[in-house]
């Protein structure tokens, strides 16, 4: 305006001094720009950024594109950014070097950077330091936002914000089990917490996660896909760095993961950069859908895309590959506009800010220095808001909030929009559709070609092995039939049929299933049907591929875990010890006569005498009839009788003499101990005493040189041998018969003295002999019984049942 004023007022000039007023007016215009431009404030700002990596140079040159837009388009502004770019090197250690040198030597007020999650961690620590703020729009993960960091800025969504849309597409189409595939670095794991929790929240469980180191060899890729393979599972979430999805895509078409049946849904690391992927990537992805973040299409945005383009090629005129600005160039371009708004807002005033270092000795992250400008400059940050092209940009606790995500799926040479999901409308096919929760009809979304090329959803499961019956063998037994029991024909000795409380719980579980698992029982048995070999041998037969599972009273031990898996267990766990009750009564029809000793039985029998001869002679004297009327015999009669009924309080006679009264007190009181002692003394023989074990001391077993038994072809046997018994000394039974014969005969006649076993085996032998043996002593915890290397699918049922 001062300028046009100052040109209008030439023009009124008169025409003998326009020329020589003119070029003086023009003279002092151009003096009056150098003057405006020599103003303005310059305020250095770092870029760390992996330069060797096409997608990060391209989003440098879109943030470089961002910054020259946003001057041009304010003239007014007395701040101009200046960026200073490092290399990371792919590396965490030259990232946070080139942070160091940037704030040390550089003199930045802010960086943009880094590239990666891992690189951040540190950097946001250094910024603090310094109180330089750092602003991101790649590192995404979650584990982050737990850093309490006033100067930590990420201009990008967090990776927890996309599990909800995840969970979503999961619950929208009714799956149940989903495997996560994810990287073996901090950026994937950061996001696996939240999307087990988000796929809990809608009934889907993750049994198995596929951890894929980032310099993994293609062997150790397919070995890791055949084992998601075995899972039956076919539905898979994959979380990582897209070089490294890239090659797992890549093999997964090899080994024929990406075909009819199979479901593929990866977050938004991958998807956002679905649009500069070329052809022959896309070809190993048909099909799958990928999480985007949502960015609204604009004038302005599609003509920052040619004019980005237009220079990508002219800095790279050797890159013939696809290439377009992806969601990351996008993010680029706000937090560059961002951070120019803030820093004008800061250093526009012309105030001038430097580093202040401390004094005395220091180290070398001390003497850094700190940005003086740093608190004004983070307050400005946090206080920005404006429309940019990913849209509404504002930080909410140093964080952007993403409103909405959009649903692709991949088809030929490209990828096609089927939905959208916001936090509030949850899927939905456009953005304009009414609110429909968090989906509950496929029509929410469109037509989705999905592996194979079909349109109908897969149903997410399939048999582990296609085509064949799973070979669940089954141990022979010769007892203890409650929990496993062949039964065979005796004329072809065929298997016929198995039964028994283990066979029950798994059909009970396969009949759970939301799909049928066809199975046959193989006996581990020889030809004339008794057992191949011990436990240990029959569930390495698993490891060598003669079966596919093993049902029966397996217990779980850690030595067998190295080659096999365990399902859930369903048993009740330890190893404990049955002992014979105490019994030192004998029973016999005179065991009455046990509570007391011979000697007190003819004490009481003497004093029964003394008492009828006193009471005799004593009431002679007076006028009582019964004791003096009728013969001598019928008065000793009366008199002993008189005597025995006072020992159940019953006597009828009266007695006249003081002197027979005091005795009979004497003889009641004595008779009340007698019976009361007597009784007590009886039911402890008939019960308690008979309920104590004989034995409960290990040590005593030991020591003592008894033998101990154990059930055929258990692992007890390693226990008892770590226990210290003497080999020679064990022996073994398997039924119930046999062990309570050896228990029967016992030690001294070839038996055993107790028997060490597993409970829920006790537990039936007692529930034969319960008033004759107890289990006593400590328990040796176990796991309990499991099912071996059934499929992860079948084996989460286990969970469902309160064995």
């Amino acid at each position: 305006m001062f300028d046009r004023k100052i040109l209008n007022g030439g023009r009124q000039t008169t025409s003998s001094s326009g020329c020589l007023f003119s070029m003086s007016l023009i003279w002092f215009c151009v003096l009056s720009v150098m003057a405006d431009d020599t103003a303005n404030v310059t305020v250095n700002v770092g870029v760390v950024l992996d330069l060797t990596k096409i997608s990060e140079n391209s989003s440098f040159l879109s943030i470089s594109l961002a910054l020259k837009d946003f001057y041009n388009a304010n003239h007014g502004y007395h701040t101009r950014i200046v960026l200073h770019a490092r290399d990371s090197q792919l590396d965490v250690v030259a990232a946070t070097a080139a942070a160091v040198d940037l704030i040390k030597n550089g003199k930045v007020k802010a960086i943009i950077g880094p590239s990666t999650s891992r690189q951040a961690n540190f950097m946001i620590n250094l910024g603090d330091k310094a109180q330089v703020p750092i602003i991101t729009y790649y590192a995404t993960s979650p584990l982050l936002s737990s850093i309490r960091n006033p100067y930590f800025f990420r201009a990008t969504h967090n990776d927890s914000t996309q599990v909800q849309a995840i969970s979503a597409l999961v619950k929208n189409f009714h799956w149940r089990e989903v495997v996560i595939i994810h990287g073996e670095n901090e950026f994937g794991e950061g996001v696996v917490p939240f999307l087990t929790d988000a796929l809990q929240d809608v009934n889907c469980r993750v049994p198995y996660r596929s951890i894929i180191p980032l310099n993994a060899t293609d062997a150790e890729i397919k070995a890791e896909l055949y084992k998601v393979i075995n899972t039956g599972i076919r539905v898979f979430v994959v979380h990582m760095v897209d070089d490294l999805a890239v090659r797992v895509f890549q093999h997964a078409k090899e080994v024929s993961m990406i075909k009819k049946d199979y479901s593929w849904i990866v977050t938004n690391e991958i998807g956002n950069r679905l649009d500069s992927k070329n052809p022959e990537v896309l070809k190993s992805m048909q099909g799958i859908l990928g999480i985007k973040n949502y960015i609204p299409s604009s004038e302005e945005l599609s003509s920052f895309k040619l004019r980005w383009l237009r220079n990508f090629r002219l800095k790279n005129p050797n890159y013939n590959q696809n290439v377009e600005l992806d969601t990351f160039g996008i993010w680029a371009h706000d937090a560059a506009v961002a951070l120019a708004m803030a820093v004008e807002k800061v250093f526009g005033s012309g105030k001038e800010y430097d580093f202040s270092y401390p004094t005395g000795n220091s180290t070398d992250i001390e003497m850094l220095g700190v940005s003086n400008a740093g608190p004004e400059l983070r307050v400005a940050l946090s206080n920005i808001s404006f429309r940019g092209f990913a849209g509404n940009f504002s930080f909410v606790d140093g964080e952007i909030l993403p409103t909405a995500f959009e649903i692709v799926n991949v088809v030929g040479n490209g990828q096609r929009g089927v939905g959208f999901w916001t936090p509030d409308g949850g899927l939905s096919r456009d953005l304009s559709s009414e609110k429909t929760g968090t989906g509950s009809s496929k029509s929410n979304l469109g037509v989705i070609f999905w592996p194979g090329e079909g349109t109908s959803p897969p149903k997410g499961w399939a048999l582990p092995i296609e085509g064949k019956k799973l070979r669940v063998g089954v141990p022979a037994k010769d007892g203890f039939f409650e929990f496993v029991k062949v039964t065979r024909d005796p004329d072809t000795k065929s298997v016929r049929k198995v039964t028994g409380y283990c066979i029950d719980v798994f059909e009970a579980v396969m009949e759970a299933m939301p799909y049928a698992i066809p199975y046959e029982y193989i006996p581990f048995a020889l030809p004339n049907g008794s057992s191949y070999g011990s436990y240990n041998d029959l569930t390495y037969q698993v490891a060598l591929g003669h079966f596919d599972a093993v049902v029966g009273d397996v217990t779980i031990v850690a030595n067998r875990t190295s080659y096999i898996d365990y399902t859930l267990p369903f048993t009740e766990s330890g190893v404990s010890l049955m002992v014979p009750l105490n019994d030192p009564i004998k029973r016999s029809s005179w065991i009455f006569l046990k509570p007391l000793t011979l000697g007190l039985w003819l004490a009481t029998l003497g004093v029964f005498l003394l008492i009828a001869v006193s009471v005799l002679l004593l009431e002679r004297e007076t006028e009582h009839d019964e004791f003096r009327k009728g013969s001598l015999f019928y008065r000793i009669c009366t008199a002993l009788w008189f005597s025995f009924s006072i020992m159940v309080f019953a006597q009828k006679e009266k007695t006249e003499n003081n002197l027979t009264r005091f005795l009979l007190v004497l003889w009641f009181f004595v008779v009340l101990i007698l019976t009361q002692t007597y009784t007590a003394s009886l039911t402890s023989m008939l019960t308690v005493q008979r309920l104590q074990p004989a034995l409960s001391d290990i040590k005593y077993l030991v020591e003592g040189g008894h033998s101990v038994g154990y059930q055929t072809g258990s692992y007890v046997l390693a226990l008892l041998k770590e226990m210290g018994f003497d080999e020679t000394r064990l022996k073994t039974y398997d039924s119930v018969d046999t062990l309570y014969a050896a228990l029967v005969n016992g030690s001294s006649n070839g038996g055993i003295s107790a028997a060490f076993d597993e409970i829920p085996y006790l537990q039936v032998f007692r529930g034969q002999h319960c008033s004759e043996y107890a289990m006593v002593g400590p328990k040796y915890k176990t796991a309990g019984f499991g099912f071996v290397s059934l499929s992860l699918t079948v084996s989460k049922y286990f969970s469902k049942y309160p064995f």
